[in-house]
């Protein structure tokens, strides 16, 4: 084991010890302390931080477009990157004080392939069985990474169901890249009764404690998985503060989960579920199955046509890049404060820093 060393974060007074072969970001999770984060790879800034005291920091391979070489020589750093090699003090720049001492312990764990199931043509529900028998406990909206068998990779996933206190099960919905690393081998080979490691739980898109604030979703393609969990968590808590879930798809036969969403409007009275296709079919040839009466056009659009001003409320996006890259900032524009969009950002294989 190589040398420890102080890591102080201000300003909120926390002190860890740092083993040099370990990421910053990485001896938190482990220490329970929820840092703000997002891809863990030097890619999203997430976690984006400014050395105030010490200066021997070593930095993984990241992405400049994350931190760009100016900002390293004025001090600013990524926590999921760096290593230290003395006592330092940083300056957390983004972070939540209600999240920031509510972490879970990271879990190393394996699980058994229980089911796998296609709920469009090109997502899959994937159900694991947790193998050990210490509980896995998650907060919904968070999730893990599972290791890719036969290579060094992970892939991460968000949990879909809200808890795997009793049932040890984890769902996920995943959509199938014709090159992704995992979603292809998901595919093509993994079975039911296979074993996969994974790692977790890791991420901060739950569900704050405001119930004076209205909620708005937005999400896409397999973006769905946190926010349909932090719906049925919802459900189950009873908490019913006014909601609403755009969820953007290009055409009818990519929407899943449809029933159980116009379920949840039920138990949730003031929930709406409203989806969008920005790639119907003309409804002069479409069939009964693939007609399509509802909301048309590309997902931040419908937002922009439906939604007034939103200075009251707390809005989570997730989905493909260019559709989270779109709605942060209109949602800011419509007067959502920039600390109250949460957002996770999934990215496929072939994105490199």
């Amino acid at each position: 084991m190589a040398e420890k060393h102080v890591v102080r974060f201000e300003p909120v007074g926390i002190e860890i010890e740092v083993d040099e072969e370990q990421t910053v970001l990485r001896a938190a999770f482990e220490q329970g302390i929820m840092l703000m984060h997002g891809c863990k790879e030097g890619q999203c800034a997430s976690c984006k931080s400014f050395l105030l005291e010490g200066d021997d920091v070593e930095l993984d391979r990241y992405s400049t477009f994350a931190l760009p070489d100016f900002e390293k020589e004025e001090g600013y750093t990524l926590l999921c990157r760096a290593h230290v090699y003395e006592d330092v003090t940083i300056e957390l720049l983004n972070y939540d004080v209600e999240m920031i001492r509510s972490g879970l312990p990271i879990l190393e764990t394996t699980a058994e392939v229980v089911a796998i199931e296609p709920v469009t043509h090109d997502m899959r529900h994937l159900v694991l069985r947790i193998a050990d028998d210490v509980p896995f406990k998650f907060f919904p909206g968070q999730y893990v990474d599972i290791a890719v068998p036969g290579t060094e990779e992970t892939r991460s996933f968000s949990m879909a169901n809200t808890s795997a206190r009793e049932s040890g099960l984890l769902e996920f919905i995943i959509k199938i890249y014709p090159d992704g690393l995992f979603s292809h081998f998901l595919d093509a080979e993994l079975k039911p009764g296979d074993q996969l490691s994974l790692s977790g739980p890791y991420g901060v898109f739950t569900l704050r404690d405001a119930p004076d604030t209205d909620l708005v979703f937005v999400g896409g393609g397999a973006g769905l998985a946190p926010i349909l969990c932090l719906l049925r968590s919802m459900a189950e808590r009873g908490i019913d503060r006014k909601t609403v879930f755009y969820y953007g798809a290009r055409t009818r036969r990519d929407l899943c989960f449809e029933p159980e969403l116009r379920a949840l409007e039920q138990a949730l009275p003031n929930f709406r579920y409203i989806a969008a296709l920005s790639d119907p079919a003309p409804a002069d040839q479409a069939s009964s199955e693939d007609g399509w009466d509802g909301e048309t056009g590309l997902i931040t659009d419908v937002v922009t046509r439906r939604e007034g001003e939103l200075r009251r409320t707390h809005a989570y996006v997730c989905g493909p890049p260019p559709m989270v890259e779109a709605a942060v900032p209109l949602l800011a524009r419509l007067g959502v404060p920039e600390k109250h969009v949460y957002f996770d950002k999934f990215t496929t294989t072939g994105e490199t820093p």
